[in-house]
C-alpha cells in the first residue's frame, strides 16, 4: 500500500473510530483530540484472541505471547512499500534495544492468506528479523484478528491488475497480558517506537 492510500486509510480509520462509543456510552462524534486519547490511552478493546499458523507451520493463539510486550502488525507480503518499511523500523528498533529486545515479540499477520501460505512466509520474515513471526491462516481467522485490532482492509486492483490489498497500516503495542498500550501510525522510526517501549520494559 502507498503512502498516500495509507495517510488515506489512517484518516478513514479515525474517523471510523470516532463513530464508535466507549462501552455503555451514548454514539457520538469525537473531536480529532479525544479520538488520539481514546486509542493511545486504551480508553476502549483494541486486540483479543486468535489462532492462527506461524511461518513454520505451527499453531499459535494470542496466549503463547503472554509474558512479552508484543508489537502486532497486519500487513502483505505483496504490498509494495508501507509494510516493508514498517517491518524494518520494528526489526531495528529490536536491534537498537539489543539485549533488551527478549521482551519484546513482534508478530507479522498477513492479510492475504490465500498468497500468504506457511512456505512464503518462512522466506519473507526473516528478511526482516530472525525474531519476527508470521502468521497466516484461514480467511474467517485472519477476519476475526483483524477485527479483534479494528483493522480495516479490502481486496482491490491496482493501475496494472494485479490485486491489492487497502489495509490500515498500525503498529499496535500490546502488554505482557495482552492489553492494549497504544499504536504508532504508519512510518513510526524505530526511535520513536523506543521512547514508548522502554518506559514498559521496566515494569513487570
Amino acid at each position: 500500500m502507498r503512502r498516500s492510500a495509507a495517510a488515506a486509510l489512517f484518516l478513514s480509520l479515525l474517523a471510523w473510530h470516532a463513530m464508535v462509543p466507549a462501552r455503555g456510552a451514548e454514539p457520538a462524534r469525537r473531536s480529532a483530540a479525544e479520538l488520539m486519547d481514546v486509542l493511545m490511552w486504551n480508553r476502549e478493546p483494541v486486540g483479543g484472541p486468535f489462532s492462527l499458523v506461524d511461518h513454520e507451520g505451527r499453531r499459535r493463539t494470542e496466549a503463547d505471547f503472554r509474558g512479552k510486550l508484543l508489537l502486532v502488525y497486519f500487513g502483505y507480503t505483496s504490498c509494495p512499500d508501507i509494510c516493508p518499511t514498517d517491518l524494518m523500523e520494528i526489526a531495528r528498533a529490536l536491534t537498537l534495544l539489543g539485549a533488551e529486545s527478549e521482551a519484546v515479540q513482534p508478530l507479522f499477520i498477513t492479510l492475504d492468506p490465500e498468497r500468504d501460505t506457511v512456505a512464503h512466509l518462512a522466506e519473507y520474515v526473516p528478511n526482516f528479523s530472525p525474531r519476527l513471526v508470521g502468521l497466516t491462516g484461514g480467511p474467517a481467522a485472519i477476519r476475526q484478528a483483524a477485527d479483534a485490532y479494528r483493522v480495516f482492509f479490502e481486496t482491490g486492483v491496482g493501475v496494472n491488475g494485479d490485486r491489492t490489498i487497502d489495509h490500515s497500516a498500525f503498529i499496535y503495542l500490546m502488554d505482557r497480558s495482552g492489553a492494549y498500550l497504544g499504536f504508532f501510525p504508519p512510518g513510526t522510526s524505530a526511535e520513536r517506537m523506543l521512547t514508548i517501549i522502554r518506559p514498559h520494559l521496566a515494569q513487570p
